[in-house]
């Protein structure tokens, strides 16, 4: 089984979440991602070309990412992990003929205006079948929850 985090729009294999993972799971895969959302997602595929029983962890774009590999690459991806996702993004639109039915956890702030929590939730619901989402008392970059979620469950550690 392999892991990955998957950085937001803004953020680096350097930043916050990235560096908690890095110290508390030194062989989960974490890369930087630049440039326009095709150049990305080509480093993500070539990240992950030859990796199976994914658990994807991605962050605001980085969700976004995440949700669009799993998309491609279902049979690859045994789990998503989503913190206030940016699914709604305009740049992207999902084209699926059926829902995908790998679990799906997302974490959203009530109060995220950067991403707000009900567009993401009405796409959530079209797109995955077995699907947790959960509302938190926090905002986008979800600091006040991260570090309380118990990552060794989610990553069936």
């Amino acid at each position: 089984m392999d892991r990955a985090f998957i950085h937001g729009l803004e953020g680096s294999s350097q930043g916050t979440k990235a560096t908690f993972f890095r110290k508390k799971y030194p062989d989960m895969i974490i890369e930087d991602y630049v440039g326009a959302l095709s150049e990305r997602m080509d480093t993500l595929n070539k990240i992950l070309f030859d990796k199976k029983d994914l658990i994807l962890v991605g962050s605001s774009y980085g969700g976004l990412m995440s949700t669009i590999y799993a998309c491609s690459n279902e049979k690859k991806v045994k789990k998503l992990i989503l913190l206030a996702p940016a699914l709604g993004f305009p740049e992207y639109k999902f084209n699926l003929n059926e829902k995908l039915v790998i679990p799906v956890t997302i974490y959203h702030g009530l109060y995220d205006d950067v991403v707000p929590w009900k567009p993401v939730q009405e796409v959530a619901l079209t797109l995955f079948e077995n699907l947790s989402f959960n509302t938190v008392d926090d905002d986008h970059s979800l600091y006040k929850t991260f570090h309380s979620l118990d990552w060794d469950e989610m990553l069936n550690l």
